[in-house]
């Protein structure tokens, strides 16, 4: 038997459907709910006041008292976990799956070997076999928690990856930990102290077997451009007019891998990134203290590429860091731009194409 399929000019047009359209009303009005509603359920929706018989009336009261017990929660739908068959797109592997900005208080260790309470923004994933659906993203939380009222360190971080890689049935994983640090730091010239807030990171990646350990640190400092101050100089000496070289606030973004047994604390990095640029900007300021920072960005004038270089020397003398990048940014005060540099060491972090976004990230807001 020879079936042939409708060509496109023997479709019906608009009148023919509606035509079709009110005789299936018309047969409808004769017949009984359930009639319509074995042809096809959708049919009633066609129909001026006809509801679905398969379409019950819904008690519109929450219920309180309602427990989910074992049986009911297996009779529950779970399509995020379901079979490779509805898997929508490419069948690829996804390399980070997983939630971000999941928040809650964690206590940390310091190097004076206090605790303190920090409100931490969590980030975790997985990785995601090409035939997988997608994972319970919940238990990258519960398992958070079953460790968040610990002290934390990379160690305790350790343990919750361990958790989730297995709760998961996953190959590789990632946690980082972002919170801003509190720490005290004194003036220049006047003995004040104030708190400097510093935002850090700190990051555990597991990758074929691997793991691997990471800390991140935006240190805000001021740097006053060397070829403004000699022109202000110049401008002293020659003509005798008033001049003041352009400074700005500049935000340096260092990544390291933490190697090694020894701990590199959050202090042990901030001390890095101020002996390498000493302009950091100041918390509590008097008088004095606003001559003394004059005075010490006036010894220590510097461009973008100056800062990447020193920041670059400090940590190759750290045997407790092995490799590492540095992104650095002078939000200028002359220019209606910033100035901008990149420095990396070692494989880890070199890559060919950047985020076009990276640097609006490194602005500092007070």
């Amino acid at each position: 038997m020879n079936v042939h399929t409708r060509e496109p000019s023997d479709m019906p047009d608009r009148e023919e459907a509606r035509a079709a359209l009110e005789r299936l009303r018309a047969w409808a009005e004769k017949v009984t709910p359930e009639e319509v509603a074995d042809l096809d359920p959708a049919i009633a929706r066609l129909l001026p006041g006809r509801q679905s018989v398969n379409y019950p009336d819904l008690v519109r009261v929450y219920d309180d008292g309602f427990e989910a017990g074992d049986a009911y929660r297996a009779t529950m739908p779970d399509l995020q976990n379901g079979p490779s068959s509805l898997i929508r797109g490419a069948k690829k592997q996804l390399q980070h799956v997983g939630i971000s900005n999941f928040r809650l208080p964690i206590r940390f260790h310091t190097r004076d070997d206090g605790d303190l309470s920090l409100e931490t923004s969590v980030t975790g994933t997985v990785s995601l076999e090409a035939g997988k659906k997608g994972i319970n993203m919940s238990r990258i939380m519960r398992s958070f928690y079953r460790h968040a009222e610990k002290t934390f360190s990379f160690e305790v971080m350790e343990a919750a990856l361990d958790d989730y890689i297995s709760d998961l049935e996953t190959i590789d994983a990632r946690l980082q930990m972002r919170f801003s640090y509190p720490a005290r730091v004194k003036s220049l010239r006047s003995g004040l102290e104030g708190y400097q807030y510093y935002d850090i990171a700190m990051e555990l990646v597991e990758r074929d077997g691997q793991r691997r350990k990471f800390m991140h640190l935006d240190y805000v400092y001021s740097s006053t451009c060397p070829c403004s101050l000699e022109l202000s100089e110049h401008a002293r000496q020659a003509r005798g007019r008033l001049a003041t070289p352009h400074s700005q606030r500049s935000v340096a973004r260092i990544s390291v891998e933490s190697k090694g047994d020894d701990i590199l604390w959050f202090e042990d990095l901030i001390d890095i990134a101020r002996s390498a640029v000493p302009t950091e900007t100041q918390v509590m300021v008097k008088r004095e203290d606003e001559q003394a920072f004059a005075e010490l960005n006036a010894a220590n004038p510097i461009f973008v590429e100056d800062a990447t270089r020193l920041f670059c020397e400090k940590l190759h003398n750290e045997p407790r860091i092995g490799d590492f990048r540095v992104i650095a940014s002078h939000q200028e005060s002359l220019h209606s731009h910033d100035a901008v540099s990149v420095l990396t060491e070692g494989t880890t972090f070199a890559a060919d194409s950047i985020d076009p976004k990276l640097f609006n990230t490194l602005f500092h807001v007070g």
